[in-house]
């Protein structure tokens, strides 16, 4: 029996099904993954690691890393595909200050420095332009998968690194332009052929912008009226590879036909849904994408150049860096956040390979050279989490996330799911403990974490903005959910995920202000709260009870007050203007005209205080 099988095994290898590789891969995955992380050292040096041992350098199970590396590059389309859908038309606009700012202050000041870098260590100027723009352009896939792992990603540090990201995305399409410039070829045929590319770009930008506005939403609901998962999770797909395909053959980066897509769809009702079944291809993918650039490590083009290669790694890492660095400190950014920038970013990333190849077939650069600036670029993504570790013991503590002594929300069953444990939350907490109901609590500050247990409190450490996050802390299973975050972004986020995945679970929600209120009501939120307004009330109670009001007219005049606001809040959700609902204000205008020797008419008066009303009030 044995024989036979093995004898199909090998027929079917004949026939070109070679099941070798993939089991390689998959067990190299799930063997040095959780090891490096077990000992500290973190998933993307688990795969680096893992694939070294595997490609042409190692156990040569793999002698085409090349392949390997153009399949899992899906893997980072996926990622940035996901983090579109994160990004909403008006959340993207309102980071397009640190986009066009930061991102390209960054991006001009490391590429000049690193140009002249190049130049110093004896390439030609146009050779030493295209090494240093390619070091430039960071490893999404490293740092957004850092930051995943951290809960980062919708901190504002790691908001501020995200748009540095997506603008070196962007930058690799102008790159190629430049590259397409400096190539020794030249000529009219060629200066049409480049604005043709540019039209054919920009005109793949116009389709997909109208796709997304116009067809895709009607095409999942028709979809979706098939009640049938596989179609949905077919459709996730097409959408993520056909919108990559079309700016690959539109001669834009694949990455960023995706990363459009998720932001088009980003406002879509099907945006978790997409987000659910694109998200077990993009880890998958993902981890390949790692796993192939650490096969794609040549120990012997290393060994032959590898005081070129030496010089040019810490070069390049110390200059990027130090210029991260400077850049984020001159915007006020603090010591600990600019240095971490520096670390995570002061590497090259996958970009560069498609510009050096690009730069290689453009005969700019040669085969060798090709190869000095490849290997220096992956050496770079190498060493990066090695860096990262080292930064736990440059860093104060209380300016880095240490998970010491923290535990990650997992498999949470708690009935009622607190998310959030700054002073809200603490004292939203007490009555439900006081009546003995099975209470979770996920906050994503690792330092409120380690303080909560001093006190006794079991706060596990989750970022409620991540669906993932939401399912591990019991969020399906919960009957309430508080959600007690200082934010209004944040919960209005959290918000809109409980409402679109677990439509079923009451939620209830700490607000910040009027405004966000009825943004609350409107996403979903069964009952909201502003964080001051009953506090406030009863500090005017105690005031007129000092001042020889009894505890029964104290008690009326606040339930009057907070009457008057419950109308007011009524009227200005069904859309009454501001005027209207600022009749139900009581006013000290006429008083203090009249003090003053002037007169007010009601008209005057509902002016004034529309005025003066503000809708946080």
């Amino acid at each position: 029996m044995a024989g036979e099988a093995v004898g199909h095994a090998a027929e079917a290898a004949s026939h070109g099904i070679d099941l070798l590789p993939v089991v390689a891969l998959l067990a190299a995955g799930v063997i040095a993954v959780p090891l490096f992380k077990r000992l500290g050292l973190g998933s993307v040096l688990g795969y680096l690691a893992a694939g070294l041992l595997l490609g042409p350098s190692g156990l040569e199970v793999i002698n085409d890393p090349a392949s390997v590396l153009h399949l899992a590059e899906l893997g980072v389309v996926m990622f940035l595909f996901i983090i579109g859908l994160e990004m909403e038309p008006s959340r993207l606009w309102s980071l397009r200050k640190q986009i066009l700012g930061l991102g390209v202050i960054q991006v001009a000041v490391c590429g000049l420095l690193l140009t002249g870098v190049g130049i110093l260590l004896g390439f030609a100027p146009a050779v030493a332009f295209v090494f240093g723009m390619g070091f430039v352009l960071t490893s999404t896939a490293i740092v957004m998968q850092i930051l995943g792992e951290r809960g980062e990603l919708s901190s504002d540090s790691g908001q501020r690194m995200v748009s540095i990201l997506l603008l070196e995305d962007l930058a690799i399409v102008p790159l190629l332009a430049v590259v397409a410039i400096l190539a020794p070829t030249g000529g009219e045929e060629t200066l049409v052929s480049r604005l043709t590319g540019i039209a054919i770009a920009l005109g793949a930008i116009g389709l997909l912008i109208f796709l997304g506005r116009r067809i895709m939403n009607p095409f999942f609901s028709l979809l979706a009226s098939t009640k049938l998962r596989e179609v949905m999770t077919a459709a996730a797909l097409l959408v993520v590879l056909g919108a990559a395909l079309l700016f690959q053959v539109s001669g834009l980066s694949m990455a960023m036909g995706a990363f459009l897509a998720g932001v088009l769809l980003s406002t879509s009702t099907f945006r978790h849904q997409l987000e659910a079944d694109v998200e077990p291809f993009r880890g998958i993918l993902l981890g390949l994408f790692f796993l192939a650039v650490g096969m794609s490590l040549d120990l012997a083009i290393v060994l032959q150049n590898w005081g070129i290669i030496a010089v040019s790694v810490a070069a390049y890492m110390l200059v990027k860096a130090g210029a991260i660095y400077a850049i984020a400190r001159a915007l006020k950014s603090s010591h600990g956040e600019a240095l971490e920038r520096a670390v995570l970013m002061g590497q090259g990333g996958e970009f560069a390979f498609v510009l050096y190849t690009t730069a290689a077939t453009a005969g700019l650069i040669d085969g060798p050279t090709n190869a000095i600036f490849t290997a220096t670029v992956i050496i770079s993504m190498v060493l990066t989490p090695f860096f990262i570790i080292g930064l736990r013991y440059v860093l104060p503590k209380e300016e880095t996330q240490s998970m010491e002594g923290v535990e990650k929300a997992d498999g949470l069953s708690g009935k009622i799911l607190i998310i959030g444990f700054g002073r809200f939350g603490q004292i939203a907490s007490q009555p439900l403990l006081a009546m003995h109901h099975s209470v979770s609590i996920i906050d994503n500050d690792t330092e409120m974490v380690r303080v909560a247990a001093q006190i006794g409190f079991k706060v596990y450490y989750g970022d409620g903005t991540r669906l993932d996050i939401l399912h591990a802390a019991g969020a399906g299973t919960a009957d309430v959910i508080l959600i007690c975050t200082d934010k209004k972004e944040q919960t209005t986020r959290i918000a809109e995920l409980l409402r679109d995945e677990f439509p079923l679970v009451r939620v209830m929600a700490r607000a910040f202000d009027r405004g966000h209120a009825m943004e609350l009501i409107k996403v979903g939120v069964e009952y909201q709260l502003r964080e001051m307004f009953e506090s406030a009330l009863t500090f005017g109670g105690d005031v007129i009870k000092m001042l020889g009001a009894s505890e029964e007219e104290a008690a009326e005049v606040v339930e009057g007050v907070r009457d008057r606001d419950r109308q007011r809040f009524e009227m200005q959700l069904a859309g009454a203007d501001q005027l209207e609902g600022s009749r139900l204000l009581l006013s000290n205008a006429r008083d203090q005209a009249r003090e003053g020797g002037v007169v007010l008419s009601e008209e005057a008066v509902e002016d004034t205080i529309a005025k003066s009303t503000q809708p946080a009030s």
